[in-house]
């Protein structure tokens, strides 16, 4: 009798290990790193807070607009996501782009950035109204992530990451958002969050 409880509890916490592997709704490799409240201005100068997100899945990103190299192919990649979702019927995902720039980023130069791809602001928000100091230790306190403007200079260092986010506002997972994006993978998840 002893023997059986003992396989019962093994097999117990087999399966609870199993579900904390697969993390949020089983997703693979789930992080659940929540995220703090925010509430910033989006590109046309409205309010937009982690409020507004709630019971969304969403993905997000921090870019800004006067950026040399990475935020232009981060952007276009985000344009195909947002349209291979629409292609799949899931209208109901939000994009965020957090800029790292915001003393440069106001909202008009965030519209006309996102204007440059024809974006659908349906459901995505370009964000700023914030400070430097901030954006940065946001970025590294919810998405350990750097986000860093040196003195003197006009280019702001930050990682090339998207991140799926949960109805909870909870990072699950991150995905390269520069060159090879794992779209298939992506999509597969947020339908896993989604109960498609």
């Amino acid at each position: 009798m002893r023997k059986l409880h003992l396989l019962k509890a093994a097999m117990g916490i087999g399966v609870l290990l199993m579900l904390a592997a697969c993390g949020s709704n089983g997703v693979p490799d789930a992080k659940n790193w929540d995220i703090e409240d925010f509430s910033y201005v989006d590109q046309d100068g409205e309010p937009f807070s982690k409020a507004d997100l709630k019971g969304k899945v969403w993905v997000a990103d921090f870019i800004f607009t006067n950026c040399e190299d990475v935020c232009l192919p981060m952007t276009a990649n985000m344009v195909k996501l947002q349209q291979k979702l629409k292609d799949e019927g899931i209208s109901d995902v939000e994009f965020v782009s957090f800029s790292v720039d915001p003393e440069v980023d106001k909202p008009d130069v965030l519209t006309a950035f996102g204007d440059q791809f024809n974006v659908d602001y349906k459901n995505w928000h370009f964000l700023t109204g914030y400070g430097q100091d901030e954006i940065e230790a946001f970025a590294m306190d919810n998405f350990k992530t750097i986000v860093m403007k040196p003195d003197n200079e006009d280019q702001v260092i930050h990682q090339t990451s998207f991140y799926l986010m949960d109805q909870e506002g909870k990072v699950i997972r991150d995905y390269t958002g520069l060159q090879d994006i794992p779209f298939d993978e992506m999509i597969k998840h947020i339908k896993i969050l989604q109960n498609y």
